[in-house]
């Protein structure tokens, strides 16, 4: 029991601290807030961060790591099936958009920094080249290849795609997720078209 408390205690930490974050800002919500809601002490907290920003930062990390294995997973088990990489795109994209419908804190963290903090603005660039990469890799799977030198500019169009439209549905809350996978699919389609389109 004793052993398992201080995973039970951050996990309250951060379900807390992402919902503040999340709704209040970084700057106006305080530790205070935080234990409060998490119903943990103070010391319990510094035992696991830092600070605040020790705790925003750990969040944004996992938040990534989190929504970029939803996706991950379907392609894994496509690529098992032996399936083609463009067959498994609707079922990727499915499963991004379900993560950001299934953790709207994490999402409006992950997704839109106002911090003004350099260091969380810094974390947010990283996670960015992060997702660019990501995306660039997915293009590499496109048969026929698309030419090198597009790669990181398209990977940077889907990026800016899911990002945005996940933005938009978090002030559109009403939209079905399944608008929102074959919005992105208008995107992707037109990608994999080209590419067989080019001579």
């Amino acid at each position: 029991l004793h052993a398992a408390l201080p995973i039970w205690a951050r996990r309250r930490l951060e379900e807390a601290a992402a919902q503040l974050f999340s709704e209040q800002g970084y700057a106006a919500t305080t530790v205070d807030q935080i234990v409060e809601s998490a119903a943990v002490s103070k010391p319990a907290l510094y035992r696991h961060f830092e600070s605040k920003k020790d705790l925003y930062l750990s969040l944004l990390r996992r938040q990534r790591e989190e929504l970029a294995a939803a996706p991950l997973a379907e392609l894994r088990a496509g690529q098992e099936a032996g399936r083609e990489p463009e067959d498994m795109v609707p079922a990727m994209l499915d499963a991004w958009f379900a993560h950001v419908e299934g953790h709207p804190f994490a999402g409006r963290m992950l997704l839109r920094d106002v911090t003004g903090d350099p260091d969380i603005e810094a974390q947010h660039a990283e996670l960015h080249r992060e997702q660019v990469a990501a995306d660039v890799e997915l293009l590499r799977l496109v048969r026929p290849p698309l030419p090198a030198e597009q790669l990181e500019p398209l990977g940077e169009v889907v990026r800016s795609s899911l990002v945005g439209l996940a933005l938009w549905w978090l002030e559109h809350p009403g939209t079905p997720r399944s608008v929102l996978v074959a919005t992105m699919l208008r995107i992707t389609g037109g990608i994999i078209l080209t590419a067989r389109a080019d001579p």
